[in-house]
């Protein structure tokens, strides 16, 4: 399937929304009144405090997705010269079609056209196994030094990163060039 991925307007915050509660639902990942699902439909705040962004397949809104980077509010792991994405949903009636794929690969495009920008980053709780299959046949690794818990909660998030620069300087360095 043909996406192309863009930045999100105002008028498809309630497609984006509808996608990421469905997806988050139908996969199990929470139920409907766990209090992640708040912060998942609160499209509007994240697009103030972070990247929105939607797939398109035949005009129609597939997926969606939020990119952040370090120190940013909805930044959880990025370091300096990382992008993040957080929040990754495809609509369930598009799922297993491509669509998850296309739009990492998108990003991942994205990324490579960044300045400063030498890696990307996600964070996927351990029991996203499809995810974790998607991230690292793209060539995302994992980086379980990085790993973390959910404050207040026993859920183990683990990192993948994919380097986008072959560095033989350590990236900050390479940031701190002109």
């Amino acid at each position: 399937m043909s996406v192309a991925l863009r930045r999100a307007a105002p008028s498809d915050f309630p497609e984006v929304r509808r996608i990421t509660r469905d997806a988050y639902l139908r996969a199990g990942h929470f139920a409907a009144d766990h209090p992640y699902m708040g912060v998942l439909e609160d499209v509007e705040h994240r697009a103030q405090h972070a990247q929105v962004w939607v797939a398109e397949a035949a005009g129609r809104v597939v997926a969606a997705v939020t990119l952040t980077f370090a120190g940013q509010p909805y930044s959880e792991i990025a370091a300096d010269g990382e992008l993040e994405f957080r929040m990754l949903a495809v609509d369930p009636a598009h799922q297993g079609g491509g669509v998850g794929r296309a739009v990492v690969r998108g990003i991942v495009e994205h990324a490579r056209q960044l300045p400063g920008i030498g890696a990307i980053s996600i964070t996927s709780a351990t029991f996203m196994e499809r995810a974790h299959a998607l991230y690292e046949s793209l060539g995302f690794r994992r980086a379980p030094e990085r790993d973390w818990y959910v404050p207040g909660e026993d859920v183990l998030l683990w990192v993948f990163t994919l380097q986008l620069v072959e560095a033989t300087v350590p990236l900050r360095e390479i940031q701190r060039s002109p």
